[in-house]
Parts: structure tokens; sequence; C-alpha cells
């Protein structure tokens, strides 16, 4: 989990803050993932971005619904391949970025090291 925390925190403006029991990360104040328990991860990512990380690998990616709607994955840290999980990270991190902030990365060398 400490892998991924820096690697959350080493992308723009992001701030770790308590919701509902359980760290969430923001930038500007929106939540773009949040941490439900030990070696878990979830990320607020697009109904299409969902399908398609459950589809190449179910073993470390889960369907997330917030009641009947679709909102992202549940990540299983300890299953996931590292490049996918930055990949899926910076994805959920640019959707609820502001666009200026977002253009701060571009392409898969602007992922933090």
């Amino acid at each position: 989990m400490q892998d991924a925390r820096r690697l959350v925190l080493a992308l723009p403006e992001v701030s770790e803050q308590d919701h509902h029991g359980m760290p969430s990360f923001r930038v500007r104040g929106k939540i773009f993932a949040t941490v439900p328990g030990p070696g878990h991860l979830r990320l607020m990512l697009s109904e299409d971005v969902t399908h398609a990380a459950v589809a190449a690998d179910p073993g470390a990616f889960e369907e997330l619904w917030w009641g009947k709607r679709l909102c992202g994955v549940s990540v299983r840290l300890d299953s996931t391949d590292g490049d996918r999980f930055a990949d899926l990270l910076e994805e959920a991190w640019r959707r609820k970025a502001p666009r200026a902030l977002a253009k701060r990365l571009r392409g898969p060398s602007s992922r933090p090291a």
C-alpha cells in the first residue's frame, strides 16, 4: 500500500483526507481514489475504462458500484501489474482534475517516478 500511496501523492495537487472513516485521495477537493482496507484501492473511472480493466485482468480488478451506477474499479494491489495500475490511477486523477491541471501530465512518460 505504501508504493500505491506514494504514486497517488506524486500526482499534482493531490491531498489525502478522511472519507467516512477511510482514506481518500482528492485533486482540488474531488475524490478520485479511496482506500477501503489493507491491500485494496478504489479508483473512480468511466464505465468503458472499468470494463476494459476488469476484462483484461479480473484477478486484479473488480467492478465498483455506487448504488445502480458503475463508478470504477476496486484494485487488489498485490495482484495488479504496476504499470497497468499506474495508468488507471492517472486516468482516475485526470477525470477529476481541472483541464488546465490535467495538461501537466502528457503521455506514459508523465507518470511519477
